[in-house]
């Protein structure tokens, strides 16, 4: 049994608790993205594993060992950061190499090593430089080749691109998943940008609030959240939301826009509300009217934020439209688009 294993694990501090309970299995060699706003607890989770910070109840595994009371540089773990933590007066090559040589390997393995890591990060021509001399893409290089070199079961990721500017973010991306590709190390990823998320992570965990929303395959996510919280968090632009009452296997939206339920949810009654992504929402001759009020166009694409009387939507039209502010639209969609979502417990039905 590899991989990472997180057993009913619980965080306090003091009286109150930020972990409840979670539960989390990662397979070997899968890279598993933990995400959700500021202050869900997957910086804390992370620390935990990384053995940063105490666990107060349950249990963590790596490789079969129980590592709660284990020093981190017992875990077998490499961490790469949001801060780059590279030494300014050392060369790269002995920034990537320091780990090693804290631990007395011999100069050859760590030559090996290092040339290695290097000729994987394209980082060859600048193993001789200061990180002054380097790129904020180049540093964030050579702050993983300083994890690769020390070959662990498990690398943690911290937020690592988050300080890169847009292009450099996607391009960094690419490299990441890459990389993992071809080293197939089990790698577990922090990140707030549910984009990174779904192009990194073979599996995604959302978190809120010290709980664990939902686990599955980005695309699993996608296209059926379990929550409320998941279908807002997942997707960018972020999926409509409209209100309305259920009964007798029609749904009347508060718009007063009323239609039939699939037969999966026709049974429901009560309060419910409809979920319908950007995407999903078409332009045609009839349909639900609404008022455009802005227009962004990316090329490929065209972002449209629009008004259903005081309600704003958002619909992501493929290509190019000669719609603008002040038009009124028709909005048409498909049963099999629609989300369905208790109001009350948020969730899905």
């Amino acid at each position: 049994m590899g991989g990472v294993h997180i057993r009913d694990v619980r965080k306090s501090y003091g009286n109150m608790e930020v972990i409840h309970g979670v539960n989390i299995e990662i397979p070997d060699g899968q890279f598993v993205a933990l995400v959700g706003p500021s202050g869900c607890g997957k910086s804390t989770l992370l620390r935990m594993i990384a053995g940063l910070e105490d666990i107060t109840s349950g249990s963590i595994v790596i490789r079969e060992r129980v590592v709660n009371n284990l020093p981190p540089k017992d875990r077998d773990i490499a961490m790469v950061f949001q801060n780059y933590a590279l030494y300014p007066h050392m060369s790269v090559r002995k920034n990537m190499g320091f780990a090693l040589r804290q631990r007395k390997f011999p100069r050859d393995e760590i030559d090996r090593r290092v040339d290695n890591a290097a000729r994987i990060l394209g980082l060859e021509h600048v193993l001789d430089r200061k990180p002054r001399a380097l790129s904020g893409g180049q540093r964030q290089r050579v702050a993983m080749g300083r994890a690769i070199v020390r070959d662990p079961q498990v690398f943690l990721f911290d937020e690592p691109l988050s300080n890169l500017d847009a292009k450099l973010r996607v391009q960094m991306r690419s490299e990441l998943k890459e990389l993992h590709q071809r080293l197939k190390t089990t790698t577990v990823y922090v990140t707030h940008d549910q984009i990174e998320a779904m192009t990194l992570a073979d599996r995604i965990v959302v978190m809120s609030g010290g709980h664990v929303e939902q686990e599955g395959r980005p695309l699993e996510l996608y296209d059926k959240p379990a929550t409320l919280f998941v279908a807002a968090f997942i997707g960018s632009p972020p999926m409509n939301f409209f209100q309305g009452k259920a009964s007798s296997g029609r749904l009347t939206l508060d718009n007063g826009t009323a239609l039939a339920l699939p037969a999966d949810v026709s049974h429901v009654q009560g309060d419910v509300t409809l979920g319908i992504r950007p995407e999903h929402l078409r332009l045609g001759e009839n349909g639900w009217p609404a008022v455009v009020s802005v227009v962004e166009p990316t090329g490929s694409e065209t972002q449209i934020t629009a008004r259903i009387q005081d309600q704003v939507i958002r619909i992501l039209v493929s290509g190019r439209t000669d719609v603008g502010p002040g038009d009124t639209i028709f909005l048409e969609t498909g049963t099999r688009h629609m989300h369905f979502f208790d109001s009350k417990t948020g969730k899905r039905l």
